[in-house]
């Protein structure tokens, strides 16, 4: 056997060694992985509250993976909710309501469904009827979101916002009583400690528009309790007119008040 001959033969084996312990070493590597696998799920089975910890930290994970992914493509963060919706979209009594307050108040329907639905959710949640907070609304402000008046009340619910900042801390600042949602949670809050106060709803509305410690409150009171009473025949189906021209909102709020003690000031921390 030559030289060149003995040197090809000798490649050969050197070859096939290496490919046969690669394959004993992959396999063996595969096989201890799927123990492996196989001991993780025998293991989160068992401990349930491991694989909950361990879809924590997965789910966290792909999100802060994805954030950056977003922000990148210039899209919409999560968390900056949309004020407008569908009225299509809502049940048929949010509807109807969103529907007639629109053609009432000339505002879009959009926007005024956004706020029907959050009405009705705080509704449920507060115990205070949905369309009592949309009439308050109506009075204080006709809807315009940035209403302000001569005191300070600002936004839809006309919230004293220096004398409430702390209930926007959690929003994010005094300058989120401008976001609709917002401020209708906020003056709900408000709203239901004047109605727990007082011990009903007319005298909370007394108080709610700092005409607790006087005779008159300029109509207030059974301007909202009207407007109330018209949108729970809309929310029932009932066939009410909707006023052609719309008043000014006029709440005793914008106005002077004659008694130095505003309803605000009564909850101030």
């Amino acid at each position: 056997m030559t030289a060149s001959r003995k040197f090809t033969l000798g490649l050969k084996t050197f070859t096939s060694d290496i490919a046969q312990g690669f394959f004993e070493i992959t396999h063996n590597s595969f096989a201890l992985i799927g123990l492996a696998v196989i001991f993780a799920l025998i293991t989160l089975t068992a401990r349930p509250e491991l694989r909950q910890i361990g879809e924590v930290e997965l789910f966290s994970w792909l999100q802060n993976r994805q954030s950056p992914a977003v922000s990148s493509a210039g899209e919409i963060d999560p968390v900056d909710r949309a004020t407008a919706s569908n009225p299509q979209d809502l049940p048929k009594q949010q509807a109807a309501v969103a529907f007639w307050l629109s053609k009432k108040y000339r505002i879009a329907p959009e926007p005024l469904s956004a706020l029907v639905a959050e009405a009705y959710e705080i509704g449920m949640r507060s115990k205070l009827d949905p369309t009592l907070l949309l009439a308050v609304m109506a009075v204080e402000s006709g809807f315009n979101p940035f209403a302000q008046s001569a005191v300070g009340a600002q936004g839809l619910m006309q919230v004293m916002t220096q004398v409430h900042s702390d209930k926007y801390e959690s929003f994010g600042g005094k300058l989120a009583a401008f976001d609709p949602l917002t401020n209708l949670r906020v003056g709900a809050s408000v709203l239901q400690e004047c109605i727990s106060r007082a011990g009903s709803l007319e005298g909370g509305l007394r108080f709610y528009v700092g005409a607790a410690k006087v005779e008159d409150d300029n109509g207030y009171a059974g301007k909202v309790m009207a407007e109330h009473a018209r949108l729970q025949m809309v929310a029932k189906g009932r066939a009410v007119p909707a006023a052609t021209s719309q008043p000014l909102a006029a709440p005793s709020s914008i106005k002077p008040d004659p008694n130095p003690v505003k309803v605000a000031s009564l909850f101030q921390p």
